[in-house]
């Protein structure tokens, strides 16, 4: 299975996918807006080097297997997934925490963010050098700030204490250094997101669809704030992003990962990509997922399925458990199509249709495998279940309600009779009911793991939902023992492996 990925070229920067404004125009009419040339370009020195940053989010490391065994078949959402046989010692690394030291998966995860690091750095060094620069200059610098907090936050929650490398390397050897503290990787991270909310744009025009914003800066602000259990701070920054008027609620919840839902209205970031019958500027996200069959059904790996704790999560009649599982032997919405039925060999009652794909578009492009979808990875929903979260935590409990009313009432739609009104002023009760809608409304969605460990009930959780090897010792992975190898010493494996 590791010699399916696919290693993509990528001949020039690509912001596939559709603007906020034709989000729900026809997928097939859509054109890749990321073929720039010269004339195109704003006029930042670094343009050129810093939509690099943005093909980088598109290796495996960063979307692909790698990342969807760290982040999401960990968490009680998710299985492995696949025949019974496929993949065995990533189930066992991933699924069983049988933590090993030396895993492809893992391996690739640690190397591809560190050299989104070294990108971010080779930009980040060369404008600093230059002393003083052009405003388009700065907005370079500071969306490549964004990448690398962002690069940072996922090390740093995922491995502890790592290497901090804020500095750019003239040899490989200047990057063996020491781990640093996790206060201190937070600490880079605070500062450049404080540097990429203060300069990135509020907007972009159409043709930049995708580019960073001060939106995304100040939402990655409030869940590394909320991480770390600063309410205050958490709050503030989530409001900041309710309050600039620029996201919304008003997609309906199954059409959000549709492909017509792409750079939809609550679209804070996502990964943009795109494929056709003569390009492809494409990500292997959806191949992982997609289910497992011949034929038309032939998809992908059949890796990271809803499990059935997932499944049974879901309040009566809420429409995003058919939003977020793809029945395995039923009719599905709404294509009308019916996957396989499980079988001794491959069990699976679910998949992820968070990446299932209109069946027009994949004869269009003469492919099952969904190379164009586009990766969320930062919601308006998830925002606004931050600002419940931790305006509940300050006791501001009616102010709480009123954010998580908001979720409710999109996901409840026109139908009164489901999804009733949380009323409870218990910090308590309504803690679990903020809990219980994050769950229910960003499953299969990369951070339900770190929140379970945050949130301090990972080992009641994950043991609840049959993941019994699961220890306080493995919130953290062991640092590739490649790395360590090749440092000679210098990097030190972290505690208990």
């Amino acid at each position: 299975m590791k010699n399916k990925i696919r290693k993509h070229v990528y001949m020039g920067i690509i912001f596939a996918g559709l603007s906020l404004i034709t989000a729900c125009s026809d997928f097939l009419e859509r054109e890749p807006l990321g073929r720039l040339t010269q004339d195109d370009l704003t006029s930042g020195s670094y343009e050129s080097q810093v939509f690099g940053l943005y093909a980088a989010m598109r290796n495996e490391g960063m979307c692909g297997a790698q990342f969807l065994a760290v982040h999401s078949i960990r968490s009680d959402d998710a299985d492995k997934g696949s025949t019974l046989t496929d993949g065995a010692d990533a189930e066992k690394m991933y699924d069983d925490f049988e933590y090993m030291k030396d895993h492809w998966l893992m391996n690739g995860y640690w190397s591809d963010h560190y050299n989104l690091i070294n990108l971010c750095n080779n930009i980040i060094s060369d404008i600093e050098e230059e002393g003083e620069v052009d405003e388009a200059t700065l907005i370079n610098k500071a969306e490549a700030k964004f990448f690398r907090a962002y690069a940072y936050f996922n090390l740093v929650r995922t491995f502890g204490e790592v290497p901090k490398i804020n500095f750019k390397l003239k040899e490989a050897a200047d990057g063996n250094i020491p781990k640093s503290s996790v206060a201190e990787i937070y600490e880079l991270i605070d500062t450049d997101l404080q540097e990429a909310a203060e300069i990135l744009p509020i907007t972009w025009e159409i043709k930049y669809v995708g580019r960073l914003t001060s939106g995304a800066a100040k939402a990655m602000q409030a869940k590394t704030q909320i991480t770390r259990s600063n309410w205050n701070v958490a709050l503030a920054k989530a409001q900041e992003v309710i309050s600039s008027g620029v996201y919304d609620l008003n997609t309906p919840y199954d059409k959000i990962f549709t492909e017509k839902g792409e750079n939809c209205s609550e679209s804070i970031f996502e990964i943009q990509a795109y494929h056709s019958l003569t390009q492809s500027y494409g990500t292997n996200h959806a191949t992982i997922q997609g289910v497992r069959g011949s034929g038309d059904w032939n998809m992908g790996w059949g890796w990271n399925t809803p499990s059935e704790l997932l499944a049974s999560s879901y309040e009566a009649d809420d429409p995003r458990k058919d939003a977020t599982l793809l029945y395995a032997g039923k009719v599905n919405a709404p294509y009308g199509e019916t996957p396989p039925a499980p079988t001794s060999n491959l069990p699976r009652n679910y998949w992820n249709k968070k990446v299932y794909t209109d069946p027009a578009i994949r004869r269009e492009v003469n492919s099952t495998f969904g190379q164009w979808v586009n990766i969320r990875l930062i919601r308006y929903a998830d925002v606004v279940l931050m600002a419940a979260e931790a305006a509940n935590e300050l006791g501001q409990t009616s102010e709480a309600l009123n954010y998580l009313e908001m979720v409710r009432r999109r996901a409840r739609g026109s139908n009164a009779s489901i999804l009733p009104k949380v009323t409870t002023t218990d910090q308590g009760k309504l803690r679990n009911a903020i809990r219980h809608e994050r769950h229910v409304e960003m499953g299969m969605e990369y951070d339900r793991f770190y929140d379970l460990v945050r949130w301090e009930i990972d080992i009641e959780v994950l043991h609840a939902a049959g993941k019994t090897n699961y220890q306080k010792k493995h919130r953290y992975l062991p640092i590739p023992q490649p790395e360590i190898d090749k440092s000679n010493g210098v990097l030190i494996q972290n505690p208990d492996y």
